[in-house]
């Protein structure tokens, strides 16, 4: 690190440009891998979970892309103590490496109906390679950068590797979108799914490319250099209570946290736009990319902005608006995306009244024929209650004041044709396309506001020694639990309930006990000197 005659750092714009565009385009990169599989997931439960049932399939692709985020604890573990016991530039290829290489096998992978049970297994083991890379990417970059930028533009140097995980769903989109185009129907269902998977080879000769040319922190250096490195990391995070507490506040307070709501203002409420609203796919996926590209600016706002009012008061105050706006703003994006189908809703609610109205949405078929019912009606995206009928009494199903015959699916599509439900899948007009954008970037803002400070907060909370180990655990674990589960989590609460809102009080649970840990244990971090 440059320093002058008093000690303090040189900016030197020069080297601070390529870490920043480095960092950042690894973390674009592992995100990329990442996103393109959640934002193909029905694609995926068709080819490697045919169960029968296109619930099931959705659930079961969801269950799979959360295994990555479930593993991303264990490479935070491994590639932690690496970063901390051989250096920063050194572990982030590697990580960097695998990542590339597992997510283009997905690729070329053949379905089930080739290679059978085989073919879910091998999916989710490569689940597993890009959860354990990623484990690893992201707190190599923060320390990195935080490690090479000035004390008083740490939070802003450190926004851009928060807007790659931006630039990561953007480019995912991007890429899916122009595959979708670039081949007919019929093919992009058959093989064409599979381009986005291939086209990580050219993103990962980049990245090397990039990082190779990279020297190492530092910070780390000196720490080698007068022979201070952690002699073992891991036991050394968990060796000191006060450590011990600040690795707890970073999980349920921090990472927690904001990943939930990044995830809902991405994968909810893309299914929310495609499931729930009947949005056409391709629709959907550009209103939310074009909402994703205006959430750049609020991650880099509000980075540069914890460098002059702190980490701590943007993401307290992000927390508390989350609890508050959620649910406002995903009705007004059902009222705006759909609104012959949302005022079908409140007009002419659906319930269903039987005895044993049980309903398993991973079950090939139901066992009962309420159950039977309800899963047509999941089928079809459209809420409902239950209510209970007499024992044994048959199922039945009024839309508003309107009786149909619970069992007779065509009696049930007149039923709910009659009553306004709109479940074509369309393309809002414009002017509530907009309307629908803006309520996803006031999502995204949300998601800057706790986002885009966290990078430097984490780098500045644990001592340089164990810093890799100390903030990729928990960052991982709150991650990969909170966040990786929320798109199975919230749209098996969807399914089983009936109520397209009703996956969204996950996310507040959450965001609600993340408000009271950070407001009461977190402490200040900006400002603080890294060495």
């Amino acid at each position: 690190m440059a320093t002058g005659a008093a000690g303090e750092h040189v900016i030197d714009a020069k080297r601070d440009r390529l870490v920043i565009f480095a960092s950042t385009l690894g973390t674009v990169f592992e995100w990329y891998d990442f996103f393109i599989y959640g934002t193909l997931a029905a694609i995926i439960g068709r080819v490697f979970f045919p169960t029968g049932s296109e619930t099931a399939q959705f659930l079961l692709a969801l269950a799979s892309f959360g295994v990555g985020f479930g593993v991303r604890p264990i490479g935070a573990v491994l590639f932690g103590y690496l970063g901390d016991k051989l250096g920063r530039k050194y572990t982030f290829l590697v990580t960097i490496t695998l990542m590339g290489i597992a997510t283009a096998a997905v690729g070329l992978v053949p379905g089930y109906g080739s290679i059978g049970m085989a073919a879910p297994i091998v999916l989710v083991l490569l689940r597993v390679l890009q959860g354990l890379a990623l484990g690893g990417e992201y707190g190599g970059a923060a320390i990195y950068v935080a490690e090479h930028a000035p004390r008083n533009r740490r939070g802003f140097y450190t926004s851009f590797i928060q807007a790659g995980v931006i630039g990561g769903f953007l480019l995912s989109v991007g890429v899916v979108v122009a595959s979708e185009t670039l081949v007919d129907k019929a093919s992009w269902n058959d093989w064409g799914w599979r381009i986005p998977f291939l086209f990580s080879v050219v993103l990962l000769a980049m990245s090397l490319w990039v990082r190779l040319k990279l020297r190492e922190s530092p910070v780390f250096q000196a720490m080698k250099d007068a022979g201070e490195l952690a002699r073992n990391p891991l036991a050394e995070t968990f060796a000191d209570r006060a450590n011990v507490k600040l690795v707890l506040v970073a999980l349920f307070g921090i990472a927690a946290g904001l990943t939930v709501i990044w995830y809902t203002a991405q994968f909810q409420a893309m299914y929310f736009l495609q499931n729930a609203l009947r949005i056409e796919d391709m629709a959907a996926r550009i209103m939310i990319g074009i909402a994703a590209v205006f959430s750049l600016f609020w991650f880099l706002l509000f980075g540069w902005l914890s460098d002059r009012i702190g980490r701590k008061k943007p993401i307290v105050v992000g927390y508390a608006l989350t609890v508050v706006l959620m649910f406002p703003l995903f009705h007004w994006m059902a009222a705006a995306a759909n609104p012959e189908l949302s005022a079908a809703m409140a007009r002419n609610p659906i319930v269903v009244t039987g005895s044993d109205c049980t309903y398993n949405p991973f079950a090939k078929a139901q066992a009962t024929p309420c159950g039977r019912t309800l899963d047509l009606l999941s089928k079809k995206g459209v809420a409902y209650s239950t209510a209970a009928g007499a024992p044994g009494a048959a199922p039945v199903v009024t839309i508003g004041s309107a009786r149909v015959e619970a069992a007779d699916p065509a009696s049930l599509d007149a039923g709910l044709k009659a009553a306004g439900y709109k479940l074509e899948k369309s393309v809002p007009a414009f002017a509530q396309g907009i309307q629908v954008v803006l309520a996803i970037i006031v999502i995204g803002m949300l998601s800057g506001m706790t986002f885009g400070p966290v990078a430097a907060l984490l780098v500045e909370l644990f001592p340089a020694r164990i810093r890799y180990t100390s903030m990729s655990i928990p960052y991982h674990i709150g991650t990969g639990y909170f966040g990786g589960f929320l798109p199975l989590i919230s749209q098996y609460i969807v399914a089983k309930t009936g109520n397209p809102f009703a996956g969204i009080w996950y996310t507040v649970a959450v965001v609600a006990m993340a408000l009271v840990v950070t407001l009461i244990w977190l402490p200040e971090t900006s400002g603080k000197e890294l060495e």
